[in-house]
């Protein structure tokens, strides 16, 4: 039992001892702000459980040509156009002649209200009741919906994971150097910031898309054909840097100010290693942020751009692409458009849920009992 202090008796080491006793005399650990922002994070389970979401949708995407090729027995842009399957044990054509067809896909008369001239009608889905062949139908071309949403799937999250990538480095790099150096080196880059500001990104995504998409890209030794997929992923990264990057510069100037950078450079540290070893450590949390909300927001963005032609190039599929070509049988095909959409959903459901707790987790401000 720890006697009672007086207060000119009262030191630190009394504090630790009172504490110790108050907890049954279990010594007290010290931890990190990191691993207190895990224990934040573990018991935030929905958000852990919308993480999960996210990672079988990934693996199921990386696992597209496996699928293709041992389930689905076809490619991502093999056309089955005149081929036929078996559906429960009935010979099916994969595509037939459409005419005048109601939202049942069934023949109509031309003066009902939802009769509309339908040209090709491509297999609905067969749901495994053909092997695994056209488990969500087909396209008017005769494609597999199922291997190519996984294909598009993967492409939509490597556009999407790179230029979120490239578009926070670039941000973090120029937030750092208006944050720290100020003056012109500042009024530069933010002026940079302030001239993306003045369009809309979905405005300023077309025209560089559409742009380039026709033209490509030839800069030096950097070469990229027309309908390559690292143009629309350099676009997206592109257009986005301002709004990481503004809100960063913002706290590295509040932290430039602080005492602990003071004596960093009084002691003689150089520019690089501040800005590296003491501005980039505390804005880290932050960053881990933004890079995973702005995976959600690109994939919606690169989704916009091909939907609207200015993004990923058929025949190349990606969920944007996907829709865009599912919109002409909605229908009586509404599932070409609605599947990939609902990929969508769900995966930009889970990363900005995950992302909202992973923000909760790394605020310091946050209250969590640390047990043993």
């Amino acid at each position: 039992m720890v006697q009672q202090a007086t207060e000119s008796e009262f030191t630190l080491d009394t504090a630790a001892e009172l504490a110790a006793a108050e907890r049954g005399g279990a010594p007290i650990v010290g931890r990190s702000p990191w691993f207190l922002a895990w224990r934040r994070l573990r018991r935030n389970k929905i958000s852990l459980a919308f993480f999960v979401l996210f990672i079988v949708i990934l693996v199921a995407c990386l696992l597209a040509p496996v699928y293709a090729h041992h389930v689905a027995h076809t490619g991502q842009n093999t056309n089955h156009i005149l081929d036929t399957v078996k559906v429960n044990g009935k010979t099916t054509p994969v595509t037939s002649n459409g005419g005048y067809l109601n939202k049942q896909g069934k023949p109509c008369q031309t003066t009902d209200t939802d009769c509309k001239l339908v040209a090709v009608l491509p297999i609905a889905p067969t749901w495994f009741n053909a092997g695994g062949k056209f488990v969500l139908g087909a396209d008017a071309n005769g494609r597999d919906i199922a291997v190519r949403m996984l294909y598009g799937g993967l492409v939509s999250l490597r556009v999407g994971i790179i230029s979120s990538a490239i578009c926070v480095f670039f941000a973090v790099l120029l937030a750092l150097l208006a944050g720290y150096f100020g003056g012109w080196i500042d009024f530069i880059i933010t002026r940079f910031f302030d001239l993306f500001y003045a369009f809309p990104v979905v405005l300023l995504g077309i025209a560089l898309g559409a742009a380039l998409a026709i033209k490509g890209i030839s800069w030096g030794p950097i070469h990229l054909a027309s309908g390559d997929v690292w143009i629309p992923t350099l676009v997206i990264s592109y257009v986005l840097i301002p709004y990481v990057g503004r809100p960063l510069r913002g706290q590295v100037l509040s932290l430039r100010e602080k005492e602990f950078i003071e004596a960093a450079i009084a002691q003689g540290a150089s520019p690089l290693r501040i800005m590296f070893s003491e501005l980039l450590p505390n804005i880290m949390s932050s960053v881990l942020v933004f890079f995973t909300l702005i995976i959600a927001n690109n994939i919606v963005l690169e989704a916009a751009l091909s939907f609207l032609g200015a993004g990923v190039q058929p025949p190349t599929p990606s969920w944007g692409t996907l829709i865009s070509d599912g919109q002409t049988l909605i229908v009586t095909r509404p599932w070409l458009s609605l599947a990939p959409g609902i990929a969508i959903v769900l995966t930009v459901l889970s990363l900005n849920v995950f992302g909202d707790g992973l923000r909760d987790a790394l605020d310091p401000r946050a209250k969590v009992r640390v047990e043993h």
